[in-house]
């Protein structure tokens, strides 16, 4: 529902901020990560998630597009909640949890707080192809200004296909067009490869 919210960081503590944006204070629980991210800022903007329950409507922020897609997948594995899964953006840098998972690096998931043995096989076992496929550069955040290739790239990514072939098929493509096309012809043309 909300993408990101922009504004004015009018409380900050290790658990939670409040954002002032048009008017409004946004209640957004954040990480550890998210916490060193902001520093001393006055002004902030925050990747949300929106957790929807029966009694409870609450936000999560996160300092980067990557924190909170590397969020989403591990919410996504069964005994895993939006709680757990701020806890374990505080207790290793994203980073460091994308490359623990894709090496299976079950001991250093396992000294994670509210980890188990169960817990983090499961962990490995449904996110290690998924993060492997992203690449390892997938928790750096989007330029702002991509280039043709970039958006078609990230595209090809969103709709499953690996990175690395996407963007061979992709380098092919540009190389026989001469880098002629829009990046929905872009696009069009690498399904058609793929």
């Amino acid at each position: 529902m909300y993408a990101y919210i922009d504004g004015k960081l009018t409380f900050k503590n290790p658990a939670y901020v409040v954002v002032e944006a048009g008017g409004i204070g946004y209640h957004i629980n954040i990480s550890l990560n998210t916490y060193s991210a902001l520093a001393d800022a006055e002004r902030c903007k925050l990747y949300t998630w929106l957790h929807v329950k029966e009694d409870a409507h609450t936000l999560y922020g996160f300092a980067d597009e990557g924190e909170r897609r590397l969020f989403l997948h591990l919410i996504s594995v069964s005994g895993i909640g939006p709680n757990t899964g701020r806890m374990i953006l505080s207790s290793i840098t994203p980073v460091e949890i994308q490359t623990a998972i894709v090496q299976a690096d079950l001991p250093l998931i396992q000294r994670i707080k509210g980890l188990g043995a169960k817990t983090a096989q499961r962990l490995v076992l449904e996110l290690q192809d998924k993060l492997k496929k992203e690449g390892s550069d997938s928790l750096i955040s989007m330029p702002q200004h991509n280039t043709v290739k970039d958006e078609a790239l990230s595209a090809l990514v969103m709709l499953g296909f690996a990175k690395q072939t996407a963007e061979k098929t992709i380098d092919q493509i540009l190389k026989v067009t001469e880098g002629t096309l829009s990046v929905e012809q872009l696009i069009k043309q690498a399904l058609k490869n793929l």
